[in-house]
């Protein structure tokens, strides 16, 4: 059974435009079934679907003439005369497509949606010479409006935080709030939430984790010292929402610096962590100021890292923001601090289990002294007052 995704509308409004669809992404959040929604949705029979991880399909590709490339496919019906869509799935394990790609797209009527893991940047499997012609969309693991799709629960959500606060419902807050935990305690990778079991979504859980050290870390990495690397991961699965301390994670591990730097950078770039920096006004005293870490998932950050409560709540929270705009965090030298500022829409908001009107005053001094119009407590526990969010609303 397939369960919609929003990026589902995102892609078929790309069925009829002239550019090379890429989609990309951490393993396992589902890339390929989502491009196979969109080729079942495909009305016309002149389309394909391979899988390029699959060596029979790779020598499709593999002729010194690509115009060669049509008599390969004439097989599955295709007919080179009439637009085409051609759907490659793990184009990565073939990096020498992309001039045959390139190619055919330059001087043939063919639409290509390709699906691949992080190594597109890692290796620039896309170069400058598809400038113009390509478009790059990441599928991230599931929100929690997402979760709820693929448990079945049908629930409106507001873009609005103003309208989240006017219009949350205690009864159906109360409703969600075991989802909501079981969401925050074992993530969103669909193969998890779509597990029966604690059991199953442990085993599930630990084979993601496994399958991106050896596919993703192991294989793209030229890293030395991979036992460095391994204790600096699983040091960062328990800081989810701390400002990273490079010296003392140098000093910790006993590598450089420097080092530490190219870590967090592979991490980064392979969606394994979210880095976001502090709120100013002053770029310079951006770049060099302190960046906080989040986890693309709070269920591994919770079984491969031991995370605490706490810091699973606000990565829950983190991921969920993320469709609304860039994210920034305010830490003010006296200590005031808002855990996230949404500069797009001029928000800040702190993530609390229950919040006190107190924490509220402070939250709203602080973001009237930045100037921004709206402040919100996000809770996990439902709150009747005014300016509290439940988490559930996200």
């Amino acid at each position: 059974m397939y369960y919609s995704r929003p990026l589902l509308g995102v892609l078929e409004k790309k069925l009829n435009t002239k550019e090379i669809v890429i989609l990309t992404g951490m393993r396992r959040v589902g890339k390929t079934t989502l491009l196979k929604m969109i080729f079942d949705k495909i009305e016309s029979k002149n389309k394909v679907f391979l899988d390029i991880e699959n060596p029979i399909n790779q020598k499709i590709f593999e002729e010194t003439d690509y115009n060669n490339i049509w008599f390969n496919l004439n097989s599955f019906g295709i007919n080179s005369k009439e637009k085409v869509f051609i759907f490659l799935d793990e184009v990565q394990a073939k990096p020498e497509l992309v001039k045959p790609i390139k190619f055919l797209f330059d001087h043939y009527n063919v639409k290509f949606f390709l699906s691949g893991s992080s190594s597109f940047y890692l290796k620039n499997l896309f170069p400058e010479s598809l400038a113009g012609r390509k478009v790059v969309l990441e599928l991230a693991p599931l929100t929690f409006q997402e979760f709820l799709v693929f448990k079945g629960v049908n629930k409106v959500f507001s873009d609005k935080f103003f309208d989240k606060d006017k219009n949350k419902n205690k009864i159906e807050s109360e409703k969600l709030k075991k989802l909501f935990e079981e969401y925050m305690d074992f993530g969103g990778f669909p193969q998890v939430v779509l597990a029966n079991s604690i059991h199953e979504k442990q085993e599930a859980l630990e084979d993601i984790f496994k399958s991106y050290f050896e596919k993703e870390v192991i294989a793209l990495s030229d890293f030395r010292n991979m036992s460095a690397f391994r204790d600096i991961l699983l040091l960062l699965l328990k800081r989810a929402g701390s400002k990273i301390d490079i010296l003392k994670i140098s000093s910790e591990v006993g590598i450089s610096r420097e080092t530490v730097y190219s870590y967090l950078s592979f991490l980064e770039s392979t969606f394994f962590i979210h880095l976001i920096k502090p709120f100013t006004t002053n770029i310079d005293s951006e770049i060099r100021a302190s960046k906080k870490i989040y986890l693309c998932d709070t269920g591994i950050a919770r079984f491969i890292g031991n995370a605490e409560k706490g810091n699973l709540l606000e990565n829950a929270v983190f991921l969920n923001l993320m469709k609304y705009g860039k994210i920034n965090y305010y830490q003010k030298r006296n200590g005031a601090e808002i855990d996230f500022i949404l500069q797009d829409k001029s928000t800040a908001l702190e993530v609390k289990s229950k919040g006190t009107e107190s924490d509220y005053r402070k939250l709203m001094k602080t973001a009237k002294e930045l100037n921004l119009k709206q402040a919100f407590i996000i809770t996990k526990d439902f709150s009747e007052k005014k300016g509290f969010i439940p988490a559930t609303e996200l």
